[in-house]
């Protein structure tokens, strides 16, 4: 199975899983260093559903989100991702938000990160259930960042 998909391809396999009776569950970000807390978050992503997909933000979205991010490719940010066992499907969308690629998939479950109230989620409109999962303490890309800047700085 390949996990990276286009958003073409990843609607025609979503109509073909809905009439298997799967359940979807979708979720989007940058994931641009893969930490334990995001693969924390994953892990309870997929346990909502059948499978999970992710929108998997471009370098060009992640910069206008993120001024000198992303630190690592999209290309590689969707390798990386694609190792996970609870990661079925990664699409890389260019717009600042993901709302079309979650009207091409059509998921059953949309989850974010737990700074998003549900009803604050792009996309919720689009969803049968939306939900916020909770946020691993003292884990975050930002921080790494910070912390590998801060061991670079000469005493």
């Amino acid at each position: 199975m390949k996990k990276i998909q286009d958003r073409q391809s990843i609607k025609k396999i979503c109509e073909r899983l809905r009439k298997d009776g799967k359940k979807i569950v979708f979720t989007n970000g940058c994931f641009d260093i893969l930490h334990a807390g995001h693969v924390r978050y994953l892990n309870r992503a997929r346990k909502l559903g059948d499978l999970l997909i992710i929108g998997l933000n471009s370098d060009a979205s992640v910069s206008g989100i993120k001024p000198g991010r992303p630190v690592n490719a999209e290309k590689n940010r969707a390798e990386v991702l694609s190792g996970l066992a609870s990661v079925d499907y990664i699409v890389i969308f260019r717009e600042k938000t993901p709302y079309n690629l979650i009207k091409a998939v059509r998921p059953d479950v949309l989850v974010k990160g737990g700074d998003w109230k549900p009803q604050d989620i792009v996309g919720a409109d689009i969803a049968k259930k939306t939900l916020s999962l909770p946020f691993v303490k003292g884990l975050s890309t930002t921080r790494i960042i910070e912390k590998i800047l801060q061991s670079a700085q000469p005493s």
